[in-house]
């Protein structure tokens, strides 16, 4: 009997095998589906509201009340989905309890109010916490254990990520390499990447599709191109150091001053509103997509990059929604279009290498930022992107905009025998 029983053991695991692959494939179709449906949504919503917008300026004297609807319902209503994106991490770390469903409609609410009105956020932060707020309940539907929340968390990330720019194998990398810093769980990339492929496809399925980039002219790789780039990825990596220390800063502030929080995106509305008026542009606000693609041919007013730190960091760190992947790629590629000045680089080259690398230092994800800039890019530019991204990734120290971020494998760690060890090796 016990004989028989040892040969049926074989049998039993390749039908546990078959049923866990056809489960996490099923979950992945699902979640890729209802993840890209949501992002074409919000995507054709972000353009209505950008567009509008943009045809009526006067709407962003109204910025204050849009502010102060956003504060109140997240106030009265959404206190425990306020924290986005650090929420949807720690929950990774220490699964407790199903991220409520109404992150998801509130986050898209406040992005579409937040744009409609004139904040300068992005929209990457939108999508991740609407795939992982749909991701999410299948767990509470089919009473999953903390290993599988984890593994649907990442599919959420990955598809929403995937799907609102277009890049489903950064999306993929994305949802891992952001979680655990300095490592990527190779055994889970496999369901990452076809949860992001399928919310791709979907997305384009929609009609809905995303902004393409032209980098015209890359050089040949030289010891030249080599050493320019690293520099330009060092003032990359200071540039992602000073957007996070300054969205730090900025809501320390706000916490400081203004006790009642629906006050304070209320009051920087007011700011933000008569600082537009004042520059007479709106260049600085939403996602500024023009402006991206102008670096890309045309010398731009080399101060552009920190005019967008100061007001992207002003409008998150006051309680405005959206994300802030889309004002990174601004500062990322305006910062390379000012650096064309003194780099001998192409131009469209250093807005490129600028426009992922700046991301790559803010998020600590320098193999899905150099993977985003062969997806937007082209292989062309992969070697000069490829440097850049990792260089920016190490001169952004441990600053970050997500503060929930747990590193696994330090930055430095080549260094640890050349100096005292850091708190942070220990988390």
């Amino acid at each position: 009997m016990k004989k028989y029983q040892r040969r049926l053991h074989p049998r039993k695991n390749r039908e546990n095998k078959f049923l866990f692959v056809a489960k996490w494939l099923t979950l992945s179709c699902l979640i890729g589906i209802l993840v890209g449906s949501a992002s074409a949504f919000f995507l054709v919503s972000l353009d209505w509201a950008t567009n509008w917008r943009e045809e009526n300026v006067w709407i962003i004297w109204l910025l204050p009340l849009g502010g102060l609807m956003i504060g109140l319902i997240y106030h009265y209503y959404g206190k425990e989905v306020v924290r986005g994106n650090n929420q949807i991490i720690e929950e990774y770390y220490h699964p407790k309890q199903v991220i409520p469903f109404k992150m998801a409609p509130l986050v898209f609410f406040g992005t579409i109010v937040t744009h409609f009105f004139g904040g300068s956020a992005g929209r990457e932060g939108t999508a991740v916490q609407m795939g992982a707020a749909i991701s999410d309940q299948f767990a509470l539907w089919f009473q999953m254990s903390k290993p599988e929340r984890r593994m649907l968390l990442i599919l959420g990330i990955s598809a929403g990520f995937a799907s609102v720019f277009g890049t489903p194998l950064a999306g993929a990398i994305f949802a891992i390499e952001v979680l655990i810093i300095g490592r990527v769980r190779f055994p889970i990339i496999l369901p990452s990447l076809i949860t992001a492929y399928i919310a791709h496809f979907t997305c384009l399925w929609w009609n809905v599709g995303h902004t393409t980039y032209d980098l015209s002219f890359v050089p040949a790789i030289s010891l030249a191109g080599i050493l320019w780039s690293i520099l330009a990825g060092a003032i990359f990596g200071l540039a992602a150091f000073t957007f996070s220390k300054s969205v730090k800063l900025f809501t320390q502030l706000f916490v400081n001053l203004i006790k009642f929080p629906p006050l304070r995106p209320f009051l920087a509305g007011i700011i933000i509103a008569l600082v537009v008026f004042a520059m007479g542009t709106t260049k600085y606000i939403g996602l500024g997509i023009p402006t991206i693609l102008e670096s890309f041919q045309n010398p731009l007013p080399p101060a552009d990059f920190l005019i967008k730190i100061a007001f992207t960091a002003f409008t998150l760190a006051a309680g405005f929604k959206g994300g802030e992947v889309t004002p990174l790629f601004f500062i990322g590629a305006t910062l390379g279009n000012a650096l064309s000045i003194f780099i001998p680089l192409p131009m469209a080259l250093l807005a490129g290498m600028g426009f992922v690398a700046v991301f790559s230092g803010a998020t600590n994800t320098p193999i899905a930022c150099t993977m985003m800039g062969f997806e937007l890019f082209g292989v062309e530019g992969l070697f000069f992107i490829g440097i850049a991204c990792f260089t920016a990734y190490l001169f952004s120290w441990f600053s970050g905009i997500y503060s929930q971020q747990a590193i696994r494998q330090h930055k430095y760690s080549f260094f640890r025998n050349w100096r005292k060890k850091h708190p942070i090796d220990d988390l």
